[in-house]
């Protein structure tokens, strides 16, 4: 189910998130109205964008006391692993979310961007950060981080450069389906491609 892409323009420092609207299991699929990219309720800097569940993303969708406006110039990947994914483990517990298998804790997986920042939080709530500045996740991810990697040489903007990925996972997985949304951390425009 899904492709999620994020993308770090550290130049202008914003983070982008561009998701897909499909949302499927095995041969049956449906494109949902709630989308699966938002912003954080409690600063205007961060969004998610979710794969796994859309459960999981709803409970992150309307929790409030994730961030702490406070703690914001000091959000890194210290803040994210030691204090954003304990209170993000209460919310899905809370939530009836969070699955334990012999006492091992786990969730599901989503991007999590704030400012100019892009970190991937996995099953296991551990805390990813990649060099690349760009990453993505779901079933097309293998599509848009190929196509991340070929357009990087390219005079794109990264709102063309999210929106080519998304349509090269659609172009080969079946999980993958337009309408596309592409939002940033700087503002809340949403920009629809209905291809």
């Amino acid at each position: 189910m899904t492709c999620i892409v994020g993308f770090t323009d550290k130049a202008k420092g914003v983070t982008y998130i561009g998701v897909d609207s499909q949302g499927s299991a095995g041969y049956h699929y449906r494109i949902r109205k709630d989308k699966k990219v938002f912003k954080l309720k409690d600063t205007d800097n961060a969004l998610a964008g979710f794969t796994t569940s859309f459960r999981m993303g709803q409970l992150l969708m309307y929790a409030t006391g994730l961030i702490d406006k406070r703690d914001e110039p000091d959000i890194d990947h210290e803040y994210i692993t030691t204090k954003f994914v304990p209170k993000l483990i209460r919310v899905f517990e809370d939530g009836g979310f969070a699955r334990s298998d012999s006492g091992e804790k786990s969730g599901g997986t989503f991007l999590l961007a704030y400012k100019d920042k892009l970190w991937r939080i996995e099953n296991d709530y551990q805390v990813a950060e990649y060099e690349k500045g760009y990453d993505a996740c779901g079933c097309g991810e293998q599509y848009a981080l190929g196509s991340l990697k070929t357009s990087e040489g390219l005079d794109m903007d990264p709102v063309a450069r999210i929106h080519l990925a998304l349509e090269t996972a659609a172009s080969f997985s079946c999980g993958v389906g337009a309408p596309f949304y592409i939002m940033n951390t700087k503002d809340d425009e949403v920009i629809e491609f209905t291809s």
